[in-house]
């Protein structure tokens, strides 16, 4: 179980790099954003990749979170994208796009295992939606994973532009 000191720090990490990306994200001015030092930093989490790999569960906690509230049933995607596409979600979902990336072009850096991971959650946010008797089959898995590519399509979109409008409106 972390301390005090370490879930204080992580917190303050984690809030420095939804402002700030995790891209360039160097131990120095991070630790001195968030009141720190580079040897506590090292001491707590064991090295930069050890730090990032806690981000990364930070931020896929937080996710997940928010991602239990969209709740079960028809009309699953409809409420995905609404909070896909809210506005104090662009943070996280832009944090997320940058590990989501990093982890496809560095498989064995902190970033490893991430976006297989973040498939593999949304592909049972949306399995919630489907009816028991099509959950469980290939044509529910392909429905599932139309849908999240559908999702995932506009996400980069919305990122990209900024244009909700334009992407809700061809998700409708």
């Amino acid at each position: 179980m972390p301390s005090a000191r370490e879930t204080e720090l992580l917190e303050a990490a984690y809030r420095y790099v939804l402002t700030h990306g995790l891209a360039d994200v160097s131990l120095r001015p991070l630790a001195a954003a968030i009141g720190s030092s580079t040897r506590v930093l090292l001491y707590l989490f064991g090295s930069k990749e050890g730090l990032i790999r806690a981000l990364l569960a930070r931020a896929r906690a937080d996710e997940l979170a928010l991602l239990a509230d969209i709740g079960t049933g028809p009309g699953v995607v409809a409420r995905l994208w609404e909070w896909l596409s809210a506005p104090a979600h662009r943070p996280l979902l832009t944090l997320w796009l940058e590990a989501y990336a990093r982890s496809l072009v560095e498989p064995d850096g902190p970033w490893a295992g991430f976006a297989r991971a973040t498939v593999e959650d949304w592909l049972e946010v949306l399995s919630s939606a489907q009816p028991e008797d099509v959950r469980d089959t290939p044509a529910g898995l392909a429905q599932r994973t139309r849908e999240l590519a559908l999702l995932r399509g506009a996400l980069l979109d919305l990122l990209a532009t900024g244009d909700e409008e334009r992407v809700s409106a061809a998700l409708a």
